[in-house]
């Protein structure tokens, strides 16, 4: 577990909606009414920088960034 919280965004022009965000981590990720992901807890706690970034990881689309705040 990181120490750190994190600030995550989605570039809803990749995102395809495959929901595997929200899926493995629907504490921070939730579906609009496209089926995109957005986030919705911003910044991340520390304590779910894990799940953000196992999110972040099954985007095939690599639309999900997940970036470390001093």
């Amino acid at each position: 577990m990181t120490s750190k919280s994190a600030e995550v965004t989605v570039d809803l022009n990749r995102c395809m909606g495959h929901a595997r965000c929200h899926s493995l981590a629907p504490a921070i990720y939730d579906l609009d009414d496209e089926g995109k992901s957005v986030v919705i807890l911003d910044p991340v706690p520390p304590e779910l920088v894990k799940e953000a970034e196992e999110g972040a990881q099954a985007c095939p689309e690599h639309a999900i960034t997940v970036r470390y705040q001093d």
